[in-house]
């Protein structure tokens, strides 16, 4: 009663509210910018059960916008280390942690909780979740930042008449194309924008939970970072979209069928035998800086400008972090350049980084 106190005063919430909060198990997806804000003010407002599903590790990049994490949690599982740090800021709520949410367990895990928040940073988890939380109808808090702005809305939420309102899919009916896509890795994002839009995620799901104000669901909240103006977008439901009963097979809209794949293995082969190929990094500055192989650096943000710095000649290899965004440049140059000479790192960075290790083990 002491520690929630300012809640339960509040003739909205009440003893009966927070009661409702410390039963209620919430799922966050993404532990980055967004999810950071959002994990700490659901556990202090005391939800019972949160769940944290993330792939990544603690980078130095991360530290201007995620605020849980310092410098001695570089290079650890992010999961790992809110699960430490929510534990002290609440020891009354269970945390459960997920390597990755995926067509294989989205369901399963999904179906576990009340309510779902996208804290992701890419469309194909976006829809991913999206069509996960209309299959086992449960509400999915989203948010997205790009830059100095910022979105927020409530999908697939069913009020207690039973209505319900607009999904993902009724916003964006479709994917964007390949060279459409910006995340903030080649955007940027101001660190700031990512606390004020985490804490409103944070507040949709507590309004969900406790049944109190008004649900931003069938609205889009759009805000402006750099006038600190908003304004709300109306969304109209398309109600075949609330017909999907199964995920698709791929949700992976960075890679396609015709992009030729290099292993991690095959690649550390190939700079051991001193093989003449090309390795292109598509990263941003501050990564590159952070680590980089021998290689030409042409960040996605001005790939079109430094066509000329790809060989035509031998074979070219593009990364990044994980494969995607190298996929989605050699997409561009292979449609609107015509190159046959391309090759994506598997994985990216990250798997061969593993396999490196692997190999210095044995």
């Amino acid at each position: 009663m002491e520690r929630y106190s300012r809640q339960i005063i509040l003739p909205q919430i009440g003893t009966s509210g927070q009661q409702k909060l410390l039963a209620a198990k919430v799922l966050v997806v993404g532990a980055g910018g967004l999810g950071c804000p959002v994990l700490q003010y659901l556990l202090a407002a005391g939800i019972g059960t949160i769940g944290i599903a993330d792939s990544d590790k603690v980078s130095v990049i991360n530290l201007n916008r995620q605020v849980l994490y310092d410098e001695d949690d570089i290079g650890r599982d992010k999961t790992k280390v809110c699960k430490e740090k929510l534990s002290k800021l609440n020891p009354g709520s269970v945390i459960h942690t997920y390597s990755s949410i995926n067509t294989n367990n989205a369901l399963e895990i999904i179906r576990q909780y009340d309510v779902t928040v996208d804290c992701t940073d890419n469309f194909s988890a976006r829809y991913l979740l999206n069509d996960a939380c209309i299959i086992c109808n449960k509400p999915l808090v989203h948010a997205s930042i790009y830059k100095f702005d910022a979105s927020l809305s409530v999908f697939n939420y069913t009020n207690k008449y039973g209505k319900r309102f607009p999904t993902y899919r009724c916003l964006f009916p479709f994917t964007p194309k390949l060279d459409e896509i910006e995340n903030c890795s080649e955007a940027g994002v101001l660190g700031t924008l990512t606390g004020i839009i985490g804490c409103m995620q944070a507040n949709e799901v507590l309004k969900i939970i406790g049944e109190f104000g008004e649900v931003l669901s069938g609205k889009l909240l759009v805000f402006d970072g750099l006038t600190n103006q908003s304004r709300i977008m109306k969304i109209k439901l398309n109600a075949e979209n609330l017909n999907i009963t199964r995920l698709a097979e791929n949700y992976d809209f960075y890679t396609a069928p015709n992009i030729k794949e290099i292993s991690g293995s095959a690649l550390n082969q190939k700079l051991h035998n001193e093989e003449d190929i090309q390795l292109v990094d598509v990263r941003t500055v501050e990564e590159y800086a952070d680590f980089h192989l021998k290689s030409s650096f042409i960040p996605m943000n001005i790939l079109h400008e430094n066509i000329h710095l790809i060989s035509r000649d031998k074979p070219v290899i593009f990364y990044c972090e994980t494969g995607s965004r190298s996929a989605s440049a050699i997409k561009i140059l292979q449609e609107k350049y015509h190159f046959d000479n391309l090759y994506n790192l598997q994985g990216g960075l990250r798997e061969w980084k593993k396999i490196i290790a692997q190999h210095n083990l044995s």
